[in-house]
């Protein structure tokens, strides 16, 4: 298991996420909110996972990135809850999103999985 727990995205990056996000709300499915992501990462459904790194109390998604890392799911992390609520659809701030079918993103999603990957070996 690696230690790059918490790892900063690049706002380019951070960006894109948002997108692919909102690609694939519209064309796959997403699950929304802390409980939604834990399931869906525990049962290997999880695509990739995106959490807001203004959470406060950060406690509320700490146990996430572990539980990714031991299920092989990629996660990630953009700056707001609030734009990681819009991008998931919702009017109200989120702490975490997940993809569950990617959709019309899929092309998108595998590259920005390929760059996290590539970013958490940097680090």
């Amino acid at each position: 298991m690696t230690s790059h727990i918490k790892f900063k995205v690049p706002e380019a990056l951070a960006e894109k996420i948002l997108q692919v996000l909102e690609k694939a709300r519209i064309s796959g499915k997403l699950r929304k909110g802390t409980n939604e992501v834990t399931k869906a990462v525990e049962r290997g459904k999880a695509l990739l996972v995106v959490m807001a790194e203004n959470v406060d109390p950060p406690e509320i998604i700490m146990h996430i990135p572990s539980l990714c890392e031991e299920k092989g799911i990629e996660f990630a992390y953009v700056p707001e809850k609030k734009e990681l609520g819009a991008a998931a659809g919702m009017e109200v701030p989120t702490a975490a999103v997940a993809i569950a079918e990617a959709g019309k993103a899929k092309p998108e999603l595998d590259d920005i999985v390929k760059k996290l990957k590539a970013l958490k070996k940097e680090t």
